[in-house]
Protein backbone atom coordinates (compact mmCIF):
# COMPACT_ATOMS: atom_id res chain seq x y z
CA UNK A 1 0.00 0.00 0.00
CA UNK A 2 1.51 3.37 -1.21
CA UNK A 3 0.87 6.35 1.44
CA UNK A 4 2.44 9.04 -0.20
CA UNK A 5 2.80 9.99 -3.71
CA UNK A 6 4.31 12.98 -5.04
CA UNK A 7 3.88 13.67 -8.80
CA UNK A 8 5.76 16.18 -11.33
CA UNK A 9 6.00 18.65 -7.92
CA UNK A 10 7.12 22.14 -8.69
CA UNK A 11 7.63 25.45 -5.99
CA UNK A 12 9.55 28.28 -6.43
CA UNK A 13 10.45 31.19 -4.13
CA UNK A 14 9.64 34.28 -6.25
CA UNK A 15 11.32 33.55 -9.28
CA UNK A 16 13.61 31.18 -8.23
CA UNK A 17 12.65 27.15 -9.07
CA UNK A 18 13.10 25.17 -5.81
CA UNK A 19 11.65 21.80 -7.02
CA UNK A 20 11.79 21.49 -10.72
CA UNK A 21 9.11 18.16 -11.43
CA UNK A 22 9.97 15.93 -8.57
CA UNK A 23 7.72 12.56 -7.91
CA UNK A 24 8.51 10.07 -5.45
CA UNK A 25 6.46 7.09 -3.27
CA UNK A 26 6.34 6.38 -0.06
CA UNK A 27 4.95 2.89 0.76
CA UNK A 28 3.43 1.12 3.69
CA UNK A 29 6.34 0.56 6.62
CA UNK A 30 8.65 1.80 4.33
CA UNK A 31 11.87 4.78 5.48
CA UNK A 32 12.71 6.78 2.64
CA UNK A 33 15.18 9.32 2.95
CA UNK A 34 15.80 12.25 1.23
CA UNK A 35 19.43 13.26 1.37
CA UNK A 36 21.54 16.00 -0.56
CA UNK A 37 23.76 19.04 0.17
CA UNK A 38 22.33 22.32 1.25
CA UNK A 39 19.89 23.88 -1.44
CA UNK A 40 19.16 20.94 -2.73
CA UNK A 41 15.27 21.16 -2.09
CA UNK A 42 15.07 18.27 0.17
CA UNK A 43 13.57 20.10 3.40
CA UNK A 44 11.65 22.15 0.96
CA UNK A 45 9.85 19.02 -0.61
CA UNK A 46 9.20 17.59 3.28
CA UNK A 47 7.89 20.98 4.04
CA UNK A 48 5.67 20.90 0.97
CA UNK A 49 4.23 17.74 2.04
CA UNK A 50 3.27 18.76 5.46
CA UNK A 51 1.43 21.79 3.61
CA UNK A 52 4.54 24.20 5.34
CA UNK A 53 5.23 25.23 1.62
CA UNK A 54 2.91 26.42 -0.97
CA UNK A 55 3.63 24.19 -4.72
CA UNK A 56 2.85 25.86 -8.08
CA UNK A 57 2.43 22.77 -10.05
CA UNK A 58 2.18 18.82 -9.52
CA UNK A 59 0.31 16.76 -7.13
CA UNK A 60 0.84 15.05 -3.24
CA UNK A 61 -1.74 12.19 -1.88
CA UNK A 62 -1.68 10.44 1.58
CA UNK A 63 -3.49 7.50 1.16
CA UNK A 64 -6.31 7.86 -1.16
CA UNK A 65 -6.52 11.44 -0.09
CA UNK A 66 -5.23 14.42 -2.72
CA UNK A 67 -3.95 17.26 -0.11
CA UNK A 68 -2.52 19.21 -2.84
CA UNK A 69 -3.65 19.69 -6.54
CA UNK A 70 -1.91 22.25 -8.25
CA UNK A 71 -4.75 21.70 -11.33
CA UNK A 72 -7.45 22.65 -9.49
CA UNK A 73 -5.78 24.76 -6.72
CA UNK A 74 -6.69 22.28 -3.75
CA UNK A 75 -4.60 22.82 -0.88
CA UNK A 76 -5.50 20.88 2.35
CA UNK A 77 -3.59 22.66 5.67
CA UNK A 78 -1.20 21.33 7.48
CA UNK A 79 -3.30 20.97 10.71
CA UNK A 80 -5.89 18.76 8.23
CA UNK A 81 -3.06 16.55 6.68
CA UNK A 82 -3.06 14.24 9.85
CA UNK A 83 1.09 13.68 9.56
CA UNK A 84 3.52 13.16 12.49
CA UNK A 85 6.65 16.47 12.49
CA UNK A 86 9.51 16.10 14.37
CA UNK A 87 11.46 19.10 13.93
CA UNK A 88 15.53 19.19 14.21
CA UNK A 89 14.91 21.59 17.21
CA UNK A 90 12.56 19.38 18.82
CA UNK A 91 10.21 22.42 19.03
CA UNK A 92 9.08 21.57 23.06
CA UNK A 93 6.80 23.25 25.38
CA UNK A 94 9.11 24.49 28.08
CA UNK A 95 6.23 24.87 30.44
CA UNK A 96 4.71 21.81 29.70
CA UNK A 97 5.82 17.99 31.56
CA UNK A 98 7.33 14.86 29.21
CA UNK A 99 3.34 13.99 29.27
CA UNK A 100 1.78 17.31 28.07
CA UNK A 101 4.19 17.80 25.22
CA UNK A 102 3.03 14.74 24.02
CA UNK A 103 -0.50 14.05 24.83
CA UNK A 104 -1.01 17.83 23.22
CA UNK A 105 -1.83 17.08 19.78
CA UNK A 106 -4.18 14.67 21.37
CA UNK A 107 -6.02 16.63 23.40
CA UNK A 108 -6.17 19.05 19.95
CA UNK A 109 -8.06 16.08 18.67
CA UNK A 110 -10.58 16.39 21.78
CA UNK A 111 -9.85 12.89 22.38
CA UNK A 112 -10.67 11.76 26.06
CA UNK A 113 -8.66 11.94 29.18
CA UNK A 114 -9.23 8.23 29.53
CA UNK A 115 -7.49 7.39 26.29
CA UNK A 116 -5.19 10.65 26.45
CA UNK A 117 -3.47 9.13 29.24
CA UNK A 118 -3.63 5.38 28.17
CA UNK A 119 -1.86 6.41 24.84
CA UNK A 120 0.99 8.29 25.88
CA UNK A 121 2.52 6.11 28.76
CA UNK A 122 2.24 3.60 25.56
CA UNK A 123 4.02 5.68 23.98
CA UNK A 124 6.33 6.78 26.81
CA UNK A 125 7.01 3.46 27.71
CA UNK A 126 7.84 2.69 23.85
CA UNK A 127 10.33 5.51 23.64
CA UNK A 128 12.28 4.22 27.30
CA UNK A 129 10.85 7.92 28.99
CA UNK A 130 8.14 5.49 30.91
CA UNK A 131 9.45 7.08 34.40
CA UNK A 132 9.87 10.40 33.09
CA UNK A 133 6.81 11.57 32.47
CA UNK A 134 6.41 14.21 34.70
CA UNK A 135 9.76 16.18 34.19
CA UNK A 136 10.38 18.82 32.10
CA UNK A 137 12.16 19.53 28.74
CA UNK A 138 15.02 21.19 30.52
CA UNK A 139 15.47 17.89 33.35
CA UNK A 140 16.46 15.62 30.13
CA UNK A 141 19.13 14.84 28.05
CA UNK A 142 19.15 16.05 24.45
CA UNK A 143 19.04 12.66 22.99
CA UNK A 144 16.05 12.36 25.62
CA UNK A 145 14.04 15.20 24.30
CA UNK A 146 14.81 14.39 20.77
CA UNK A 147 12.33 11.11 21.68
CA UNK A 148 10.01 13.18 23.00
CA UNK A 149 9.48 14.73 20.06
CA UNK A 150 9.13 11.96 18.06
CA UNK A 151 6.56 10.68 20.19
CA UNK A 152 4.58 13.18 19.98
CA UNK A 153 4.66 13.04 16.58
CA UNK A 154 3.45 9.15 16.56
CA UNK A 155 0.84 9.64 19.69
CA UNK A 156 -1.89 9.74 17.28
CA UNK A 157 -0.72 7.49 14.83
CA UNK A 158 -0.42 9.29 11.48
CA UNK A 159 -0.18 7.58 8.06
CA UNK A 160 3.37 9.22 7.87
CA UNK A 161 5.84 10.35 10.30
CA UNK A 162 7.79 13.32 8.46
CA UNK A 163 11.43 13.91 9.99
CA UNK A 164 13.59 17.09 9.96
CA UNK A 165 16.53 16.42 10.17
CA UNK A 166 15.87 14.89 14.13
CA UNK A 167 19.40 14.12 14.99
CA UNK A 168 21.20 16.95 14.30
CA UNK A 169 21.32 18.49 17.40
CA UNK A 170 22.88 15.32 19.30
CA UNK A 171 26.60 14.79 19.37
CA UNK A 172 28.52 12.21 17.22
CA UNK A 173 27.82 9.66 19.73
CA UNK A 174 24.52 10.18 20.67
CA UNK A 175 24.06 10.60 17.12
CA UNK A 176 25.00 6.84 16.35
CA UNK A 177 22.71 5.92 19.01
CA UNK A 178 19.61 7.41 18.51
CA UNK A 179 20.03 6.28 14.69
CA UNK A 180 19.89 2.69 15.95
CA UNK A 181 17.17 3.34 18.26
CA UNK A 182 15.09 5.64 15.93
CA UNK A 183 15.57 2.70 12.97
CA UNK A 184 14.16 0.11 15.49
CA UNK A 185 11.33 1.79 16.99
CA UNK A 186 9.97 2.53 12.96
CA UNK A 187 10.36 -0.94 12.35
CA UNK A 188 8.88 -2.39 15.64
CA UNK A 189 5.78 0.18 14.95
CA UNK A 190 5.27 0.19 11.51
CA UNK A 191 5.53 3.48 10.35
CA UNK A 192 5.93 4.81 7.24
CA UNK A 193 8.33 7.43 7.39
CA UNK A 194 10.28 10.49 5.09
CA UNK A 195 13.51 11.59 6.86
CA UNK A 196 15.33 14.77 5.65
CA UNK A 197 19.28 14.57 6.43
CA UNK A 198 22.27 15.71 4.95
CA UNK A 199 24.40 13.00 6.74
CA UNK A 200 24.96 10.25 4.36
CA UNK A 201 25.75 7.61 7.10
CA UNK A 202 22.42 7.93 8.86
CA UNK A 203 20.94 8.10 5.89
CA UNK A 204 22.49 4.42 4.87
CA UNK A 205 21.57 3.31 8.40
CA UNK A 206 18.12 4.21 8.82
CA UNK A 207 16.87 3.99 5.50
CA UNK A 208 15.05 1.08 3.04
CA UNK A 209 15.59 3.28 0.03
CA UNK A 210 17.34 6.48 -0.41
CA UNK A 211 16.26 9.74 -2.85
CA UNK A 212 19.29 11.89 -3.86
CA UNK A 213 18.43 15.54 -4.55
CA UNK A 214 20.17 17.39 -6.89
CA UNK A 215 19.08 21.31 -7.71
CA UNK A 216 15.51 20.67 -7.34
CA UNK A 217 15.38 17.19 -9.44
CA UNK A 218 16.24 13.35 -8.22
CA UNK A 219 19.57 12.63 -9.36
CA UNK A 220 19.15 8.97 -8.59
CA UNK A 221 16.82 6.75 -5.60
CA UNK A 222 17.47 3.26 -4.90
CA UNK A 223 18.37 1.15 -1.56
CA UNK A 224 21.43 2.24 0.79
CA UNK A 225 23.33 -0.59 -0.84
CA UNK A 226 22.46 0.27 -4.85
CA UNK A 227 23.48 4.13 -3.93
CA UNK A 228 26.48 3.32 -2.55
CA UNK A 229 28.02 1.21 -5.19
CA UNK A 230 25.98 1.28 -8.39
CA UNK A 231 26.44 4.84 -8.44
CA UNK A 232 24.63 6.00 -12.46
CA UNK A 233 26.20 9.58 -12.44
CA UNK A 234 29.16 11.41 -11.31
CA UNK A 235 27.21 13.50 -8.69
CA UNK A 236 26.34 10.53 -7.07
CA UNK A 237 29.46 8.52 -6.77
CA UNK A 238 30.94 11.59 -5.08
CA UNK A 239 28.72 12.56 -2.86
CA UNK A 240 28.64 8.98 -1.41
CA UNK A 241 30.94 7.92 0.29
CA UNK A 242 34.93 9.05 0.71
CA UNK A 243 36.16 9.15 -3.34
CA UNK A 244 39.27 9.18 -5.07
CA UNK A 245 38.91 11.15 -8.42
CA UNK A 246 41.11 11.21 -11.48
CA UNK A 247 40.93 13.24 -14.83
CA UNK A 248 41.70 11.80 -18.29
CA UNK A 249 40.92 10.37 -21.41
CA UNK A 250 39.20 7.20 -23.02
CA UNK A 251 42.08 5.68 -25.24
CA UNK A 252 40.41 2.17 -25.65
CA UNK A 253 37.36 0.74 -25.19
CA UNK A 254 36.56 -3.47 -24.65
CA UNK A 255 33.83 -4.68 -23.36
CA UNK A 256 32.58 -3.46 -20.28
CA UNK A 257 35.30 -2.04 -19.62
CA UNK A 258 37.55 1.40 -20.50
CA UNK A 259 40.78 2.65 -20.30
CA UNK A 260 41.78 5.95 -19.21
CA UNK A 261 44.59 7.51 -19.13
CA UNK A 262 46.52 11.08 -17.40
CA UNK A 263 49.93 12.40 -18.28
CA UNK A 264 52.01 9.80 -16.90
CA UNK A 265 49.11 6.56 -15.52
CA UNK A 266 46.62 4.84 -17.34
CA UNK A 267 43.56 2.62 -15.58
CA UNK A 268 40.84 0.66 -16.60
CA UNK A 269 37.46 0.75 -15.30
CA UNK A 270 33.96 0.67 -15.71
CA UNK A 271 32.52 3.32 -18.55
CA UNK A 272 29.19 4.87 -18.11
CA UNK A 273 26.72 4.79 -21.32
CA UNK A 274 27.61 6.28 -24.31
CA UNK A 275 31.17 7.30 -23.58
CA UNK A 276 33.82 7.27 -26.35
CA UNK A 277 37.23 6.77 -26.80
CA UNK A 278 39.12 10.37 -27.14
CA UNK A 279 36.39 11.62 -24.47
CA UNK A 280 37.63 13.57 -21.49
CA UNK A 281 36.22 11.60 -18.56
CA UNK A 282 36.76 11.56 -14.83
CA UNK A 283 37.34 8.20 -12.92
CA UNK A 284 36.22 7.95 -9.21
CA UNK A 285 37.00 4.85 -7.04
CA UNK A 286 35.89 4.49 -3.23
CA UNK A 287 39.14 5.20 -0.89
CA UNK A 288 38.44 2.17 0.89
CA UNK A 289 38.55 -0.02 -2.66
CA UNK A 290 42.48 1.13 -2.99
CA UNK A 291 45.21 -1.18 -2.26
CA UNK A 292 48.89 -0.80 -1.11
CA UNK A 293 51.31 -3.00 -2.31
CA UNK A 294 48.85 -5.60 -3.51
CA UNK A 295 50.42 -7.18 -6.04
CA UNK A 296 47.13 -9.60 -6.99
CA UNK A 297 45.83 -6.95 -9.18
CA UNK A 298 46.56 -5.53 -12.82
CA UNK A 299 44.60 -2.49 -12.58
CA UNK A 300 47.12 -0.43 -10.56
CA UNK A 301 49.33 3.23 -10.51
CA UNK A 302 52.99 3.39 -8.86
CA UNK A 303 53.24 6.72 -6.65
CA UNK A 304 55.28 7.76 -3.89
CA UNK A 305 53.91 8.46 -0.44
CA UNK A 306 53.30 11.91 0.32
CA UNK A 307 51.96 11.60 4.09
CA UNK A 308 50.25 9.28 6.47
CA UNK A 309 47.71 9.96 9.81
CA UNK A 310 46.93 7.59 12.22
CA UNK A 311 43.09 7.53 12.82
CA UNK A 312 42.91 5.30 15.79
CA UNK A 313 40.81 2.46 13.98
CA UNK A 314 43.13 2.76 10.82
CA UNK A 315 46.01 4.62 8.87
CA UNK A 316 44.76 7.08 6.57
CA UNK A 317 47.83 7.46 3.45
CA UNK A 318 48.11 10.29 0.83
CA UNK A 319 50.27 9.50 -2.37
CA UNK A 320 51.54 12.12 -5.08
CA UNK A 321 54.12 12.54 -7.70
CA UNK A 322 55.90 15.88 -7.24
CA UNK A 323 54.48 16.48 -10.77
CA UNK A 324 51.28 18.82 -10.28
CA UNK A 325 49.17 17.20 -13.11
CA UNK A 326 49.62 13.67 -11.16
CA UNK A 327 46.18 12.19 -9.51
CA UNK A 328 46.44 12.44 -5.92
CA UNK A 329 45.20 9.02 -4.51
CA UNK A 330 44.10 8.24 -0.52
CA UNK A 331 43.94 5.24 0.69
CA UNK A 332 43.37 3.56 3.85
CA UNK A 333 45.56 0.52 6.08
CA UNK A 334 46.27 -1.10 9.07
CA UNK A 335 49.63 -0.05 9.04
CA UNK A 336 52.44 2.59 8.79
CA UNK A 337 53.52 2.13 5.11
CA UNK A 338 57.28 2.74 4.51
CA UNK A 339 58.23 6.27 2.29
CA UNK A 340 58.77 5.79 -1.23
CA UNK A 341 56.74 4.33 -4.11
CA UNK A 342 54.00 2.09 -3.89
CA UNK A 343 51.74 -0.15 -5.75
CA UNK A 344 47.81 1.06 -5.75
CA UNK A 345 45.76 -1.34 -6.67
CA UNK A 346 42.37 -0.92 -7.49
CA UNK A 347 39.75 -3.33 -8.92
CA UNK A 348 38.65 -2.28 -12.64
CA UNK A 349 34.64 -3.01 -11.61
CA UNK A 350 35.05 -0.24 -8.89
CA UNK A 351 36.64 2.55 -11.24
CA UNK A 352 33.74 4.69 -12.21
CA UNK A 353 34.47 6.10 -15.53
CA UNK A 354 31.99 9.30 -15.69
CA UNK A 355 32.11 12.18 -18.61
CA UNK A 356 33.92 15.44 -17.16
CA UNK A 357 31.53 18.10 -16.12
Amino acid sequence: MTELTVENLHLNYGTNPVLKGVSMQLHKGEVVTLLGPSGSGKTTLLRAVAGLEGPCAGRITIGDRVVYDGSTNKEIPVEDRNLGLVFQSYALWPHMTIFDNIAYPLKLRKVSSTEVKSRVQAVLEQLGLGHLGERYPHQLSGGQQQRVAIGRGLVYNPPVLLLDEPLSNLDAKLREEARVFLRRLIVELGLSALMVTHDQSEAMAISDRILLLNNGVIEQQGTPQEMYAAPTSLFTAEFMGSNNRLHGRITELQGEHACIQGANWKLWGKPANGLQVGQEVTAVIRVEQVKVDDHNEQNHLELPLLTSMYLGSHWEYLFRESNDDSPVLRAFGTVKPDNGLCRLSMPADQVWIFPRV
